[in-house]
């Protein structure tokens, strides 16, 4: 996965505005802030593709691993548009990436791979567990057939 990904390779897209703080001292966005778009890019398609509350599910997608590639700097205040895409669903995870866009450019700015896996939210051990089917529901559209 050496090559810069393009907008062509993400299916599902959200415009976030970005905020003065989102920059840091060195005038561009700020590690924490890559992360937090990325949580913002999947739960927000999960909230709108579901119709419910994801929070209040017996089964939670909780964050098992997230990373980021960058490859050219964001910053305030030009809007960043969040590419969706979902690289595998198994049992009880599901493999996202999200690339970040900001202005016309056609290649990312930055890519991130987020994992969630579900968890019993009933259980105060909280062991995996079959993701929901209405999930599973919204997921499964998003797939690239990798």
């Amino acid at each position: 996965m050496g090559d810069r990904p393009t907008r062509s390779d993400y299916v599902a897209w959200r415009t976030v505005t970005t905020r003065w703080r989102d920059d840091d001292a060195y005038g561009h966005l700020n590690n924490a802030t890559y992360y937090e778009l990325f949580d913002t890019a999947v739960n927000a398609y999960l909230y709108e593709a579901t119709g419910v509350d994801v929070r209040r599910l017996p089964q939670i997608g909780v964050v098992a691993e997230t990373s980021c590639r960058y490859f050219r700097e964001l910053g305030f205040p030009a809007p960043i548009e969040t590419g969706l895409v979902v690289d595998k669903v198994g049992r009880s995870s599901v493999i996202y990436r999200i690339g970040l866009f900001q202005g016309d450019s056609e290649e990312a700015a930055a890519e991130g791979r987020f994992v969630h896996v579900y968890v019993d939210n009933t259980d105060p051990e909280r062991p995996s567990t079959t993701m929901p089917d209405v999930i599973r529901a919204a997921v499964e559209p998003l797939l690239t057939g990798r």
